[in-house]
C-alpha cells in the first residue's frame, strides 16, 4: 500500500534499521514488514539503494533501468532461476531457465512472454514501473539474491532469485548491463501512486444477457474470454453468474484442496495460473506433494511451490468454455472483493482436446458440492 498523505513517511535510514529489526527478530517477508512500517514493499526496497552504513541494513538494491523486456530476455545466459509471482492471497513458484523470452507491441506497452517448460509467464510490462537488483545478507550466513519489479503503486509484480545452478557470471552481467546511472547516487526513494480505482461493474439489467451467452457459446479459445468479457462491460464472477446454462457452476470454498489432494491420487498433470496485473505465472505438470499448513494450503514439490490462503478463497467455480478442441473445463478461485486468487485447468496445448482425467476430476467437484448443499 501506499502511504497516505495523513502518514508521516518514515526516513530512509528509519525504514533501514527497521527492516534489519525486523529480519532478525522474526524472519519477517518484506511484504509483511513493508505492511507493518506503513509503506509499500517498492519503497522500502528502494529505501536500501544508494550508499548508506553496512550496519544499518543486511540489504542493498541497485536502481534499475526500466528496460524490463531487454532485462526478462537477457536471463537466459544465467541459467536456473526461481521465477515468484504473487496476490495477496496466492504465491506461485517455478524453478528453470528464462527462455525462450520474447516481447511484442509497442515501446512502453510490450506484452511478454516466457515459454519454458519450467518458467511460462505473460507478462503485462505497462504495469511494471521499478526495478532493483537486491542482495541481502541473511541470519544463516548465505547470501540471497534476486532482480525485483514493482508496480506504481509500489506492490511487488515479479520477483527473480538465484538458485544453486545459477551462473552468478552472467547473472552480474545482466546488472551491470541495467544498473541505473542513480544506482551510486544517494538513496531518495521512490514515489508511489494512489491504488488504482476499480472500474464500476455494469448492473445485471444492463447486461444483454442473451449476447453474451450466444457470444460464449460461439468461443473457439480459451483466450477469447478476456475479450468476451471486456465487450459486454462484465467483472469475471459476474460473468459467471451469467453464463449459459451448465456452463459455470459454483463449487464450494475448500475445492482447492479437494482438486489438489485428488491430482496427487489420481497423478493428474494440470496446470496453475497464478498472477496480478503485471505478470500470469504457469505451472505445467504434476503434484505430488500437498499439506495444510495453517491458513496455507502448499504444494512442496522439487521445482514447483504453490502458497494459497484458503481462508481467502471466498468463492470457487467449475467453468466450461467450448474452443474448437473441444470443451476445456477450468476451476477457478476468487477472494470477497471478486479478485481471482488462481485459476487450474487440465494441462494441455493448443489443438489437443482436455485430458479425460482432468475433466472427470474437475467435474466430481460440482458432484461433491452438490451433495454438501443437499
Amino acid at each position: 500500500m501506499s502511504l497516505s498523505p495523513a502518514t508521516p513517511t518514515p526516513s530512509l535510514a528509519a525504514l533501514r534499521i527497521a527492516f534489519a529489526e525486523g529480519r532478525r527478530a522474526a524472519r519477517s517477508r518484506h511484504r509483511d514488514l513493508a505492511e507493518a512500517l506503513g509503506v509499500s514493499e517498492g519503497e522500502l526496497v528502494a529505501a536500501h539503494a544508494g550508499a548508506f552504513p553496512a550496519d544499518q541494513s543486511p540489504l542493498q538494491a541497485t536502481p534499475l533501468r526500466a528496460e524490463w523486456p531487454a532485462v526478462i530476455g537477457a536471463l537466459a545466459p544465467a541459467g536456473e532461476l526461481m521465477a515468484l509471482t504473487r496476490n495477496p492471497s496466492c504465491v506461485h513458484e517455478k524453478t528453470g531457465v528464462y527462455a525462450p523470452a520474447s516481447a511484442s507491441g509497442p515501446a512502453g506497452g510490450e506484452m511478454g512472454l516466457v515459454l519454458g517448460r519450467e518458467i511460462d509467464l505473460r507478462i503485462f510490462y505497462s504495469r511494471w514501473a521499478h526495478g532493483f537488483a537486491v542482495v541481502e545478507r541473511l541470519a544463516d550466513g548465505n547470501t540471497q539474491r534476486s532482480l525485483q519489479f514493482f508496480d506504481a503503486q509500489g506492490g511487488a509484480v515479479h520477483k527473480v532469485f538465484t538458485r544453486t545452478g545459477t551462473d552468478l557470471v552472467a547473472w552480474q552481467a545482466v546488472i551491470d548491463r541495467f544498473a541505473s546511472p542513480a544506482a551510486a547516487a544517494e538513496p531518495v526513494g521512490i514515489q508511489t501512486l494512489p491504488a488504482a480505482v476499480p472500474p464500476e461493474v455494469k448492473p445485471d439489467a444492463d447486461v444483454d444477457v442473451a449476447a453474451f451467452q450466444a457470444e460464449w457459446l460461439a468461443l473457439k479459445d480459451t483466450h477469447e474470454f478476456f475479450g468476451l468479457l471486456r465487450r459486454h462491460g462484465l467483472a469475471r464472477t459476474q460473468a459467471l453468474r451469467l453464463a449459459p446454462a451448465g456452463h459455470a457452476l459454483p463449487l464450494p470454498a475448500s475445492s482447492a484442496h479437494a482438486l489438489l489432494q485428488q491430482a496427487v491420487a489420481q497423478s493428474v498433470a494440470i496446470m496453475v495460473f497464478v498472477g496480478n496485473a503485471g505478470v500470469i505465472q504457469i505451472h505445467s505438470g504434476p503434484v505430488q506433494r500437498v499439506e495444510r499448513m495453517g491458513p496455507w494450503l502448499n504444494v512442496l514439490d522439487a521445482g514447483f511451490n504453490l502458497h494459497l490462503r484458503e481462508d481467502h478463497i471466498a468463492r470457487a467455480w467449475l467453468v466450461k468454455k467450448p474452443t474448437s478442441d473441444g470443451p476445456v473445463h477450468s476451476v477457478e478461485f476468487f477472494d470477497a472483493a471478486g479478485e481471482t486468487i488462481a485459476m487450474m485447468f487440465g494441462e494441455r496445448k493448443p489443438g489437443q482436446p482436455e485430458r479425460a482425467d482432468w475433466r472427470a476430476l474437475a467435474e466430481s467437484l460440482a458432484a461433491e458440492g452438490e451433495t454438501c448443499a443437499a
